[in-house]
C-alpha cells in the first residue's frame, strides 16, 4: 500500500513538473510585442533579430529577449547647466531634446545608455556654442543655438540609432546681479523712448499748429485779395456803366461842371480828413455854372443902362 502510494505521488509530481515545464516553455516561446515597441533577441548571447509589434515565436532557453525599447518620440528635459559666455558670465540654461529610436539594435549595442549619452553630448555642445557668444547674443540667438545643437546631436547620435528631431532652450537665466542691471537698463531705455516720443509729439504738434496758422493766413490773404479784386471789378463795371450812360446822354459841359461840384463834398468825408484842398478845376466849374445862369436870366443891367 505504501509502495503504491509513493509511486502515485512520484507520477503526479512528474506530471506537474512536466506541465510546469511546458507552460514555462510556452511562455518563453511566445512573445507579444505592443505597438511602437521593439525587442532585441539574442541567441546564445549573440544578436539574432529584432521583434516587431505583434505575435512572435522564440526558441525557449536559447533565445533571450532584452527589455523592450520605445520607438515613439521622447521628450527629454535636462537639468539646468551652468555655461560660461564669451564675456565670462555664467548663465544657467535648461535644455529640452526631442529624440526617437530608429534602430533598436544600434540603440542597444552601439551605446550603453543613449539617454545619458545624449544629455552629456547636449551639455558639451551647448557649452561650445554659447562659449563663442556674449550674453546679449546668447539671449537673442535662441533659434541659432537650437539649430546648431540639433545638427551636432543628430550627426553624433545617428550611429546610435537615434534621431534628434528638435532641441529647445527652455530657459536662460543670467546671474541675479546681471538681471538687476538689465532691468535698470531696460527701464532707462523705456524712459528714454518715452521722452523721445513726447518730444516728437510736441514737435509734430508745433509743426501742425504752425502749418495750420500759415494755411489760415494764406487763405485769409487770398480771401482779402479776391474780395478786393471783386470790389475793383464791380467799381470798374460801375464806372464803365456810368461812363457809357454819360456818353450815351451826350451831356454838355455845364452839366458836367454841376456834377463835378456835387462830387467835391464827398472828398471831405471821413474822420481823418482835416484839410480840404480845392482843386484848380473848381474855378472853371464855377465859371461854367455862372455862365449858365447868365444865359437863362439875360444880360444884367449895369449903371449905363439905367441912365445913372
Amino acid at each position: 500500500m505504501n509502495t503504491i502510494t509513493v509511486g502515485g505521488v512520484v507520477v503526479v509530481t512528474a506530471i506537474v513538473v512536466i506541465v510546469i515545464f511546458v507552460l514555462v516553455t510556452l511562455a518563453k516561446a511566445i512573445r507579444i510585442i505592443p505597438q511602437s515597441r521593439a525587442g532585441v533577441v539574442e541567441r546564445l548571447g549573440k544578436y539574432h533579430k529584432t521583434l516587431l509589434p505583434g505575435l512572435n515565436i522564440l526558441v525557449p532557453f536559447i533565445d533571450r529577449l532584452l527589455p523592450l525599447l520605445d520607438l515613439r518620440e521622447q521628450v527629454i528635459s535636462f537639468a539646468p547647466q551652468p555655461v560660461i559666455t564669451e564675456d565670462n558670465l555664467v548663465v544657467s540654461i535648461d535644455t529640452v531634446v526631442y529624440l526617437q529610436v530608429t534602430d533598436a539594435r544600434a540603440a542597444t549595442y552601439e551605446i550603453q545608455n543613449y539617454l545619458y549619452a545624449v544629455e552629456q553630448l547636449a551639455t558639451t555642445t551647448l557649452r561650445n556654442v554659447v562659449g563663442g557668444l556674449n550674453l546679449e547674443e546668447t539671449l537673442t540667438s535662441r533659434d541659432s543655438i537650437n539649430s546648431k545643437l540639433r545638427i551636432v546631436l543628430d550627426e553624433a547620435t545617428g550611429k546610435w540609432g537615434i534621431r534628434v528631431g528638435r532641441v529647445e532652450l527652455k530657459a536662460i537665466d543670467p546671474p541675479l546681479s546681471i538681471q538687476d542691471a538689465m532691468e535698470k537698463q531696460m527701464r532707462a531705455e523705456r524712459d528714454r523712448r518715452a521722452l523721445i516720443l513726447t518730444a516728437e509729439g510736441t514737435k509734430q504738434s508745433a509743426i501742425l499748429t504752425a502749418e495750420g496758422a500759415r494755411q489760415a493766413a494764406i487763405l485769409e490773404a487770398e480771401g482779402f485779395a479776391k474780395a478786393a479784386i471783386l470790389r475793383a471789378e464791380g467799381e470798374g463795371k460801375a464806372i464803365e456803366t456810368v461812363f457809357g450812360a454819360i456818353h450815351a446822354g451826350d451831356p454838355d459841359p455845364k452839366l458836367l461842371a454841376y456834377q463835378y461840384l456835387l462830387t467835391l463834398p464827398k472828398l471831405a468825408e471821413g474822420a481823418g480828413n482835416t484839410t480840404w484842398v480845392i482843386p484848380g478845376e473848381f474855378t472853371e466849374a464855377l465859371r461854367g455854372i455862372s455862365s449858365a445862369f447868365v444865359d437863362k436870366l439875360g444880360p444884367t443891367k449895369g449903371p449905363e443902362s439905367t441912365g445913372l
